[in-house]
């Protein structure tokens, strides 16, 4: 059966997409062009214009994504920071579409639409997040404190890659930063 013009038109979406999402977390937003996206997609450059309009908008599409921030509920109080922590270590490492998150982390110290929409994570997904654990009157000193650890790890073992931090393994992160968040959590 042949593949309707919808069903071309979604796949021809889909791989501008996965080309956008891999170019933009490898080069950041300034490096990467909409004639390389084009090219990784193998279409014309003007198909990306026809669907995203602007290298913008489909930067904007490309970083668009929920954290998925996980229950924590069923947790012992004292299991919070390494849970978070191991939380985002498979998202950074793709095992929960990490791919998205790195490209905010690139593109966030140049490009003010990334600056803008890593804030909004921070305020309308990591937040009320936290909050569940630090109460409202503590929550966005809280975000905050934690958000400095989890982009400062972020950038430096997946951006920078510095070698002292991507050979750690999981288990020493998420005790030694999970012990940092916790006590974010446990301030008074």
């Amino acid at each position: 059966m042949e593949r309707t013009r919808r069903q071309r038109s979604a796949d021809t979406r889909a791989r501008i997409l996965a080309a956008a999402k891999r170019l933009f977390s490898e080069d950041g937003y300034d490096r990467t062009t909409i004639r390389a996206v084009a090219a990784e997609a193998t279409i014309d450059p003007s198909m990306v214009m026809r669907y995203f309009r602007s290298k913008k908008g489909l930067f904007t599409a490309a970083a668009r994504f929920d954290l998925g921030l996980p229950d924590l509920s069923h947790l012992p109080r004292r299991k919070l920071g390494e849970a978070m922590v191991d939380y985002f270590l498979k998202r950074w490492e793709g095992e929960l579409d990490g791919k998205d998150l790195q490209i905010l982390l690139r593109s966030a110290a140049t490009h003010d639409s990334a600056a803008k929409r890593m804030y909004d994570i921070f305020q309308h997904q990591l937040v009320p997040f936290i909050r569940q654990y630090c109460g409202t009157q503590r929550a966005e000193e809280c975000a905050a404190l934690v958000a400095t650890q989890m982009l400062g790890l972020g950038y430096i073992r997946y951006v920078l890659k510095f070698s002292e931090v991507t050979n750690l393994s999981h288990a020493v992160i998420r005790r030694r930063i999970g012990a940092t968040i916790q006590a974010y959590l446990d301030m008074r």
